[in-house]
């Protein structure tokens, strides 16, 4: 397993992160627990979760977090070999408060993904989404709070603008406090709009880049071989990207190697990335993206997969000189 700093922390964690959105959704217990067993085995110390994941349309209890504490609680050494993170933001009810960034409702989330996870902190909090309507002062002193106490230890974000991420680091500079050393956004082969600026961003800052959804859900996977079975949410994809894909998979069969570990050994060259946040329903799904590890794709073969999945420059010179 490689393994590397999170963002400018002294923290290590795996280059491959295992992802739990499928637990208690796609995924039952017993089969998470031993998926989990597998991934400490195999050297993954990094694990990601979210207060909403295993859930029916992200509403009510989040199965994915009480099936992580089931887990822990089975002792061990499981809690203490993994770097957990989770998530807040999204509404779990209509109630006022039970949403977003507020300080109210950061000190309540926290407090209830400790009683799920059946653990004493959480190693990584992300905000899972940006508050326009909550200052970076509330955010901060509430996040300082939970740190002072010893409920979180780093703070990342999820789905944040590269303005976002400086907005931020400035707002925790001006308090004296460490601020951000994460940031989790989608990127891929096909999608990667990150590059003109969250990730410039997160170099100057020193905040490392989580690529969520690193298959894009499912369609790098080989999803033209795969017939109808094309993963989560891929139908339209497959039917927008199908020339491009067409190209990727001929290029995949042409060097001999599975499009799911060329998309991922693809992501673990570019710059900036810490790690592949994957999203396994079975233990073959966490096998196959741990062979991606010892993959070094050729210059000649990374020039080809550019010229299939093309790429952005870094702002401004995408769109001016």
């Amino acid at each position: 397993m490689n393994y590397t700093h999170l963002g400018r922390s002294g923290l290590l964690v795996s280059s491959i992160c295992l992802g739990t959105l499928n637990f208690g959704f796609k995924t039952e217990e017993p089969d998470a627990h031993q998926m989990m067993d597998y991934a400490h085995e195999k050297g993954i110390n990094f694990f990601d979760t979210s207060n909403v994941y295993g859930t029916k349309d992200f509403k009510g209890e989040a199965n994915s977090e009480i099936i992580i504490g089931n887990w822990f609680a089975r002792g061990g050494g499981r809690r203490e070999r993994t770097v957990l993170a989770t998530k807040l933001f999204n509404p779990r009810s209509s109630w006022p408060n039970e949403s977003r960034l507020s300080a109210f409702h950061i000190r309540q989330a926290c407090e209830d993904s400790l009683r799920r996870l059946k653990t004493d902190r959480i190693d990584l909090y992300q905000m899972h989404h940006v508050d326009r309507d909550t200052p970076w002062e509330e955010i901060w002193e509430a996040m300082t709070v939970l740190r002072a106490q010893g409920k979180i230890l780093y703070v990342g974000s999820s789905n944040f603008g590269g303005w976002h991420i400086a907005a931020a680091q400035e707002a925790a500079r001006a308090r004296q406090f460490m601020g951000l050393v994460s940031e989790q956004s989608i990127y891929n082969l096909a999608t990667r709009e990150i590059e003109m600026e969250v990730i410039p961003a997160a170099q100057h800052y020193g905040v490392g880049v989580l690529a969520w959804s690193p298959l894009h859900r499912g369609m790098l996977a080989g999803a033209l071989q795969q017939g109808s079975d094309h993963g989560r949410y891929t139908g339209e994809q497959v039917t927008n990207f199908r020339s491009q894909l067409e190209r990727y998979e001929a290029l995949c069969k042409e060097i001999g190697l599975p499009p799911s570990q060329v998309a991922l050994a693809w992501i673990a060259s570019r710059p900036g990335i810490t790690a592949s946040v994957i999203g396994p329903s079975t233990i073959a799904h966490v096998e196959d993206a741990l062979q991606s590890l010892d993959l070094r794709l050729a210059e000649d073969v990374l020039a080809r997969l550019d010229a299939i999945f093309p790429g952005f420059k870094t702002s401004p010179e995408q769109y001016a000189w």
